[in-house]
């Protein structure tokens, strides 16, 4: 059957990183077509990264057509002017509205967008950590450790789905055990202040194994060698790793009342495979005193899907007045 088609057009899709801007064209209802990734430091700004895109082969037959857009974006959004934390780029959205010749451009945090996507992720979207059972129209929790540590959640409002704008990544990190408080002390020597993010990110990775092991490698480098099961302190850095953000993500779900699932997105995580799911990830999570058995009955889903922001922002562009339908 032929999906039912934008009336106002295809629409403009973009989740913009720290490291890569992904772009697609949304024809229809969740249907995304010419997905292209572009490498943030190839482009002076994200206007140029914008017309590169729809300069390109895949894209270009759409570019005409395009009145509306969404952006999501690894920063807080706050008004009209934005610049990004683990970039270089700077924009005004009405700026960027005019030289991209939009009739709408909506711009909106990266891990709003993703908490948006939560329902309506298939199951073969994401995958399983752990027991419990998720409660339908409950509030939902997100937790993405990538460039940054992302932290979001949505709740139910009059039958629809609202997003928190959150900065809990910059939360202060509660070490578990006397490994983690030698890891804090070194945070506090570098950095003055221990935040989770500080651990749960690529930089975060490579912090830990440089007070494990005393020695430096890159977070890629680390990961592949705790994969191949050839180095015991990359396999110790990623158990550490994956406990920290365990222990954080039940701290999220206790701060949220999330008993409608814990979510895990962000580039790394996906990237440990099995190593995630023999983790103490989940043992972490429940790990919380009294409260253990209310912890044990929320679950925990890894977000398997490559792209999932477009669907949040899709979400959040056919929420607007002017798109509803």
């Amino acid at each position: 059957m032929e999906p039912i088609r934008f009336f106002d057009g295809p629409r403009l899709l973009a989740d913009v990183g720290g490291t890569n801007a992904r772009f697609a064209i949304e024809t229809a209802p969740r249907q995304f077509e010419a997905v292209s990734v572009l490498p943030c430091a190839a482009y002076p700004g994200i206007g140029a990264a914008a017309a590169a895109y729809l300069a390109s082969d895949a894209a270009s037959g759409y570019a005409s057509d395009l009145r509306d857009a969404a952006i999501a974006i690894a920063n807080p959004v706050d008004g009209d002017m934005v610049r990004m934390t683990n970039h270089t780029w700077s924009f005004s959205i009405a700026a960027l509205r005019e030289e991209l010749d939009l009739a709408t451009l909506l711009v909106v945090n990266d891990f709003t967008a993703l908490a948006m996507a939560l329902p309506h992720l298939r199951p073969s979207q994401r995958v399983r950590i752990g027991g419990g059972t998720e409660l339908p129209g409950r509030t939902i929790g997100l937790i993405g450790p990538g460039t940054g540590l992302g932290v979001s959640g949505i709740v139910p409002v009059e039958g629809r789905w609202a997003a928190l704008a959150s900065e809990g990544g910059h939360a202060s990190f509660a070490p578990a055990d006397e490994t983690e408080i030698a890891i804090m002390q070194q945070l506090w020597r570098e950095y003055g202040h221990a935040s989770a993010e500080r651990l749960l990110s690529g930089p975060g990775i490579e912090l830990i194994y440089r007070v494990v092991s005393g020695e430096v490698l890159s977070a890629a480098e680390i990961t592949e060698r705790a994969l191949s099961g050839a180095d015991p302190d990359c396999l110790r850095t990623v158990d550490l790793f994956c406990g920290v953000l365990g222990s954080v993500a039940g701290n999220v779900a206790l701060t949220l009342g999330a008993t409608g699932g814990m979510y895990i997105g962000g580039g790394i995580v996906p990237r440990l495979g099995a190593l995630f799911a023999e983790s103490p990830f989940r043992a972490r999570f429940e790990s919380k005193g009294r409260l253990q058995s209310y912890l044990a009955r929320i679950p925990t889903f890894l977000i398997t899907e490559q792209y999932p922001a477009f669907l949040g922002v899709s979400a959040i562009l056919s929420e607007q007045p002017a798109h509803r339908h």
